[in-house]
């Protein structure tokens, strides 16, 4: 799929508030915002325009804004955040993809998170998560089966989204960690396995031709290599510290 579009917001100075799992301290926020930008301008040399939302008082993980909607070709489906603390950065997103799509909305009991959630072509994995439960992933199963595509729930053992482990790098090849190499419903697509200590790389993102990777994985980047394609690193430290990665800061389109 080509992207034309990206949306993305840039971090609030509370950012150190959100949810995290990590312990690698609490994050530098002029850092994180240089980091941001470093990302906006990566996006934008992969042929994407890019729109940046104002930071959103009272939700430090909003600039996380691949939670709070999947957008596909035909629809953008806005999403019930599975962390409660979460649920008010949907609104704001709604506004700004409402241009662009139609909308769908997620109702509870169904909670979805769009990092567990990887279309390829017309198909959709759906991590069944922390964040993600059955109801909220049938939901939008059955809204992008209304457009011809098809879906499978993926149980996501370890990790906070599926797309912590799992991501497409080609039409036909994933990224994924040892967790996921050999999961039943991953079968037919080649399949490049980051080792143990480079786990945070999965979390690649391929947009366009390219591929934008975290920094400092040199076998990761070894692997992808013998894709071929452009590759971007780009220094993700500070969102680490919140458990976030490339993927969870923009919605491309």
């Amino acid at each position: 799929m080509s992207f034309t579009h990206a949306i993305t917001r840039r971090p609030g100075k509370e950012m150190a508030a959100g949810i995290t799992t990590s312990t690698l301290g609490s994050p530098d926020y002029a850092k994180a915002l240089d980091q941001f930008n470093a990302y906006v301008k990566a996006l934008n040399q992969c042929g994407l325009s890019v729109t940046v939302l104002d930071p959103l008082d009272g939700y430090p993980d909003a600039h996380f804004v691949e939670d709070a909607a999947v957008v596909t070709p035909d629809l953008a489906v806005i999403t019930n955040p599975g962390a409660a603390s979460r649920k008010g950065e949907v609104p704001s997103i709604a506004a700004a993809l409402q241009p662009f799509r139609k909308i769908v909305w997620v109702k509870p009991p169904g909670t979805i998170d769009g990092g567990d959630v990887l279309m390829i072509g017309r198909h959709f994995f759906i991590g069944l998560s922390d964040r993600t439960n059955e109801q909220g992933a049938r939901q939008l199963g059955d809204a992008v089966s209304g457009f011809g595509c098809t879906w499978t729930p993926v149980p996501v053992a370890a990790g906070l989204h599926f797309k912590s482990s799992v991501n497409a790098v080609s039409t036909d090849t994933l990224l994924t960690t040892q967790s996921f190499v050999d999961h039943p419903s991953l079968a037919g697509f080649h399949r490049i396995v980051v080792s143990p200590q480079e786990e945070y790389a999965g979390n690649t993102l391929l947009v366009n031709s390219h591929l934008i990777m975290p920094a400092g994985f040199p076998d990761t980047r070894k692997k992808l290599e013998t894709l071929g394609r452009p590759i971007i690193e780009l220094d993700t430290s500070e969102f680490r510290k919140m458990d976030g990665g490339l993927t969870c800061l923009s919605l491309r389109f």
